[in-house]
């Protein structure tokens, strides 16, 4: 696969800046790209002149940077072709953490399993399986005892909802990705909040569409630049409810005074873990046209792969004939369990929150502490802070902190064309003495780097 010099230059973004010659800074930045994962394995990078002449600088700085590449082996050179991306042979072993103990993973923002609750409700869904043996299992918009337990946590939170708004599906991701499948054209226009998921920016890049990126500040969203790029979007893909990464929640005027032009899809993963404050009002409380996806991987388990879309029947029937390319149902025992959560009103538990709220106040505490000099907004919801460093450093601390003992998320996989490279995003689903352990163990390896410390790990996943 050939990468334009363009594309290059979008996911290098401020690439200039940082300590050491721009050779160097440029080698650097392209060397954490492929670690990333956000140039293939495989790529044939752009020629020398070409890439020097998108990136503004000298085809010397890109000679030398690629040079640097090739001796490192992450470039494999031939005369008179395209250098292609590669990873050393014998990658360096892993060193034992400078903690001396078991890694912390801070890649996943994802709540441990209430486990009584979910043995009781698999218990109840093993007990109500017997009914369902008459029939071929194969729900095609799911199974009606969930579609109304669905519908009826909306009817809870006081939007109208009747059973047949709602299609089952295996997760909020298979949700999207349904949605994007169905909704979509190669070059279509995507409007999406900045930073955002990073599976949903896969999805629509798979679907190969153009992303439209309105940035979301800690100041929230601004209206009036959301309304101006959905005049030409085909699609908007919002989270207004404890958003990830930043945790912030879309207030009620906002929500009443935004009007976009185009389909608006609106992932309310995130809605049951209000932490100070009210619950959040349905978006579309505000706007009718609104397409809801959501799921219990947050407010519940991640392990229990439910999620679901509300929509018009209209385009629920357009989505399931859109669904037998992937897949042909959910679990049945999986439905009847949710369902159970559900309509016991699990997905809002008062000790969980409190949980919640205590081990964010740890991770802020522990950030203070630790790296006072690193800003970050106190989160009001969800399961996730948004922290920014004085430099542009996340993609190097996060291919070097495993070395110290932790895992992280780095920006840029929040975001297009490199962007984000002074944020990490961190969650508090940990308890309080791991996450301070945690940022002890990220503070030493940023002074690390400090001292000119170079890291070699690729990308942890990211929930």
């Amino acid at each position: 696969m050939k990468i334009s010099a363009h594309a290059v230059g979008r996911m290098l973004g401020p690439w200039q800046e940082g300590p050491g010659p721009a050779h160097q800074r440029l080698s650097d930045r392209l060397r954490l790209l492929v670690l990333d994962g956000r140039i293939p394995l495989g790529s044939a990078l752009p020629g020398e002149r070409d890439l020097a002449t998108a990136l503004s600088t000298s085809r010397t700085t890109v000679g030398a940077a690629y040079r640097t590449l090739v001796d490192q082996r992450y470039l494999a050179a031939r005369a008179r072709a395209r250098a292609t991306v590669r990873l050393p042979d014998d990658p360096p072993p892993e060193r034992r953490s400078a903690a001396g103990s078991a890694g912390i993973d801070l890649s996943f923002a994802a709540p441990p399993a209430p486990v009584e609750i979910l043995h009781t409700a698999f218990a109840t869904a093993l007990e109500q399986l017997p009914r369902h043996f008459e029939r071929h299992g194969y729900d095609r918009y799911g199974i009606a005892e969930l579609r109304e337990a669905v519908a009826g946590w909306y009817r809870r939170r006081s939007l109208p909802t009747a059973p047949d708004h709602i299609l089952i599906t295996n997760g909020a991701q298979h949700a999207l990705a349904l949605l994007a499948r169905t909704l979509l054209s190669p070059r279509d226009r995507v409007l999406i909040d900045h930073p955002t998921y990073p599976h949903a920016i896969s999805t629509f890049t798979e679907a190969r569409s153009r992303l439209l990126a309105v940035a979301v500040t800690s100041s929230g969203w601004d209206t009036a630049q959301l309304q101006e790029a959905a005049r030409s979007a085909n699609l908007a893909y919002l989270i207004p409810d404890f958003h990830n990464p930043t945790g912030l929640c879309m207030p009620t005027g906002v929500r009443a005074g935004l009007r976009l032009a185009c389909p608006t899809v609106v992932d309310e993963t995130m809605t049951d873990l209000a932490l100070d404050g009210a619950d959040p009002e349905p978006f579309a409380l505000h706007m009718p046209t609104a397409i809801s996806i959501g799921s219990v991987s947050k407010s519940i388990w991640g392990g229990l792969r439910i999620g679901w879309i509300r929509a018009t029947p209209s385009l629920l029937e357009r989505v399931q004939q859109t669904r037998h390319a992937t897949d042909l149902g959910t679990p049945v025992v999986e439905q009847l369990a949710t369902a159970v959560l559900l309509n016991e009103h699990r997905t809002r538990r008062p000790g969980t929150l409190r949980q919640l709220r205590s081990q964010r106040d740890a991770l802020c505490e522990a950030l203070a502490e630790h790296l006072p000099e690193v800003r970050s907004l106190r989160p009001v919801g969800g399961v996730t802070l948004w922290a920014t460093f004085p430099d542009p450093i996340s993609s190097r601390l996060a291919a070097i902190a495993p070395d110290y003992g932790v895992t992280i998320a780095a920006g840029p996989r929040f975001g297009i064309g490199g962007a984000f490279e002074r944020n990490i995003r961190l969650p508090y689903t940990l308890p309080p003495g791991q996450l301070a352990q945690a940022i002890g163990r990220l503070a030493r390896a940023r002074r690390a780097l400090a001292r000119g410390a170079a890291g070699t790990h690729t990308p942890a996943p990211v929930a």
